[in-house]
C-alpha cells in the first residue's frame, strides 16, 4: 500500500455520477462539484457536468495510477472534486486516493453491479464480481462453477465477445449472458439472453456490463473450489505434485487472504495456482529455474484462472532476495541445494509458515535435521490407487512424500525484538 502523503492534504471530495449524468445527482453532490476549484475525471465524465460547474477541468492521464501523487501536488490548497463512475469505493479511484491521502470525502453513486443487480432481479449477496477493467480476461476463469451467477465489469465494447470465448474455451459454452449498457441513463440497454456456444452479437456500448449465469458443458472437467484440482487440469511434464499430497499441502500452508507464497521449484506451478485460487487477494511466486516449465506454469495459470502468478525463471537460493517477503514457503524441489533451506527460513516472519516435500532420502534427511532443530511436524504421505491385475483390482503404491511443515514463532531465548528461531 502507498503511504500517506507528508504535510498538508488539498481538500479532496469524490463524486461518483451514474450514465443519468447531472439530472441523477441528489443534491449533496451537486453542490460538491459546483464549488470545486478543480474538477478532474475522465472526458466522458467531465462531458456530464453542466457550466454552472465552473471549476478547472483537467482529464486524468494514462496510465492513470502513477499520475494521482503528481496532480494532487499541483493542485494543493484548491478544493478539488474527482468524478468516478457509481461508486468509487468499488473498482473506483476511491481506493487509489485513499491510499495517496489517508482519508479524504466520498459521495457515492449506485454502482452498475447495483443497477445490473435490480435489472436481472438478483439478489446482489448471492452474485459473484469479477472486474477486468485493467486485468486479463483469463482471471474469469477462477469464478467459472456450475450453477453461480456472475457480473462482469467490462474494460470496453470488446470485452463480452471476449468473455463468451473464454466461457468456451473453459468448457461452459452452455453459459447464458445477457449484456447490459448505459445502466442509469437514457440509452441504457440489455441485449437479448444468449448461450456463449452462440454469442454473435456486436459490439456495443463500452459502457457495459456482462451478466452469466454458468453452465458447465458435460464433457467438462469439473474444477472444484478446494485445493486438490484433477492432475488433468494441468499441463506438465511429470513434475506434478499430485492430487492428494497437493491437498494435504495446501491444508499444511493454510493460505490466508492478502498472503504472498514463494513456491520454490514451481514445476507446474500447482501448488502456486491453488494457493490463489483461494481467494482473490491471495498472491505468490513460482520460482522455477526450467525456462521450459517456467512458461509452462504460465500457461496453466492462465488457463486455471489466475493470471497474476508471478514466474521467476532461475535458482534458488541466488533468485530469492530480490523477492518481496513472503507470509509462506512451499519448496517442491531443489532441497539439497546449498542454503536454501535456510534461506526460506530466515526470510519468514515470526508467524510464518514452511512446508517442504519430497520423494529422496537425501532430501528427507535435510528434513529430518531440519525439524530436530526446529521443530514442526513431520509426516510421509503414501497414495495407492486401485488397478487392474489380470481380471481382479489391487493397489498400487505411489513413491512415499515426507512432508516437513512449521511455523516460525519468536525465540523466547532472545530479547532482541523480532529474533525467531
Amino acid at each position: 500500500m502507498t503511504p500517506a502523503r507528508s504535510g498538508p492534504s488539498p481538500a479532496v471530495t469524490v463524486v461518483g455520477i451514474g450514465a443519468d449524468g447531472w439530472e441523477g445527482l441528489p443534491g449533496t453532490s451537486r453542490t460538491a462539484l459546483r464549488d470545486a476549484e478543480v474538477l478532474i475525471g475522465g472526458a466522458r465524465q467531465l462531458d456530464l457536468l453542466p457550466p454552472e460547474c465552473a471549476g478547472e477541468r483537467v482529464t486524468w492521464p494514462s496510465p492513470l495510477r502513477p499520475a494521482v501523487p503528481g496532480l494532487l501536488t499541483a493542485h494543493t490548497g484548491r478544493r478539488i472534486a474527482v468524478l468516478a463512475s457509481g461508486d468509487p469505493m468499488f473498482y473506483g479511484i476511491g481506493r487509489a486516493l485513499t491510499e495517496e491521502l489517508g482519508e479524504l470525502r466520498v459521495l457515492p453513486h449506485p454502482s452498475s453491479v447495483s443497477h445490473a443487480a435490480a435489472r436481472l432481479g438478483w439478489p446482489v449477496e448471492d452474485v459473484e464480481v469479477v472486474t477486468l477493467v485493467g486485468r486479463p480476461t483469463a482471471r474469469l476463469a477462477a469464478a467459472l462453477h456450475d450453477g453461480r451467477r456472475l457480473l462482469v465489469l467490462s474494460a470496453d465494447a470488446t470485452t463480452p465477445a471476449e468473455v463468451a470465448a473464454l466461457l468456451r474455451d473453459r468448457g461452459f459454452g452452455p453459459s447464458r449472458l445477457r449484456v447490459l449498457e448505459q445502466l442509469g441513463g437514457a440509452k441504457e440497454r440489455t441485449t437479448d439472453e444468449v448461450t456463449a456456444d452462440d454469442w454473435a452479437h456486436p459490439s456495443g456500448d463500452p459502457l457495459n456490463i456482462v451478466a452469466v449465469e454458468c453452465r458447465r458443458a458435460p464433457d467438462a472437467l469439473r474444477l472444484g473450489a478446494v485445493p486438490g484440482l484433477p492432475d488433468d487440469a494441468y499441463e506438465h511434464d511429470g513434475q506434478l505434485t499430485k492430487r492428494h499430497v497437493r491437498a494435504a499441502t495446501l491444508g499444511a500452508l493454510a493460505p490466508a487472504p492478502g498472503e504472498l507464497l514463494w513456491d520454490i521449484g514451481g514445476g507446474s506451478g500447482s501448488i502456486a495456482i491453488e494457493w490463489m485460487r483461494t481467494h482473490p487477494s491471495c498472491r505468490a511466486v513460482s520460482v522455477e529455474r526450467d525456462p521450459e516449465r517456467a512458461e509452462r506454469i504460465t500457461r496453466n495459470a492462465d488457463r486455471l484462472g489466475v493470471p497474476g502468478l508471478r514466474v521467476v525463471t532461475g535458482a534458488a537460493p541466488a533468485v530469492l532476495a530480490e523477492l518481496p517477503p513472503p507470509a509462506a514457503v512451499f519448496i517442491g524441489g531443489g532441497l539439497t541445494a546449498p542454503g536454501l533451506l535456510d534461506a526460506c527460513w530466515d526470510a519468514l516472519p515470526a508467524g510464518g509458515r514452511l512446508v517442504a516435500n519430497t520423494v529422496t532420502l537425501e532430501s528427507e534427511a535435510l528434513l529430518a535435521d531440519a525439524y530436530r532443530r526446529r521443530g514442526g511436524e513431520l509426516v510421509r504421505l503414501a497414495v495407492a490407487h486401485a488397478v487392474p491385475v489380470g481380471g481382479f483390482t489391487g493397489w498400487r503404491q505411489a513413491m512415499p512424500v515426507t512432508q516437513w511443515a512449521v511455523q516460525k514463532t519468536p525465540d523466547p531465548r532472545d530479547p532482541r525484538p523480532g529474533a525467531d528461531r
